[in-house]
């Protein structure tokens, strides 16, 4: 047995020069642009099709109306939107919040230091390089629980 017979066939093969090997190419990092809403879905019925429900967690995002002298209710609560805004790390992240409903929306984006309010009727930009991994909350102070976005950043692969 001759010692080339006894080298694995990987080994042969870089050893001749005939083997490549895949290396990753890293992604180049992005300009990320992305609308956020601040909205109020809503719905309604009368109490004559739908009897009114009972009550909605606590919390200022849930908006339930009692019904009015025709038997109307009405269920809403503030969101953002999207709820869930997906960057890979080392993106150039522009987030265009947009007032849409609710007079006011105190907002904050702690894991990069941004706190501003939105105005219905106005927009709010802020840009960052999305440079920290995990997931980060988007907050409305005004309209907790339900006005929370969730910022997830890929990390670098």
């Amino acid at each position: 047995m001759t010692l080339l017979s006894s080298l694995p066939r990987a080994a042969l093969a870089v050893a001749a020069g005939l083997a490549t090997f895949a290396v990753p190419v890293m992604a180049e990092p992005a300009k990320r642009h992305i609308i956020v809403t601040a909205v109020e879905p809503k719905g309604g019925a009368n109490v004559e099709k739908e009897p009114f429900p009972g009550p909605l967690p606590e919390g200022a995002g849930y908006v339930l109306k009692k019904p009015d002298d025709t038997g109307r209710w009405e269920v809403a609560v503030y969101v953002f939107e999207p709820r869930q805004i997906f960057v890979d790390e080392g993106d150039e992240v522009t987030l265009e919040f947009v007032g849409i409903n609710g007079a006011s929306h105190p907002t904050t984006i702690e894991a990069y230091g941004q706190s501003f309010e939105l105005k219905r009727g106005h927009v709010h930009s802020v840009t960052f390089t999305a440079d920290k991994p995990g997931r980060h909350s988007i907050v409305c102070s005004a309209h907790l629980p339900t006005m929370v976005s969730e910022l997830i950043v890929a990390p670098k692969k």
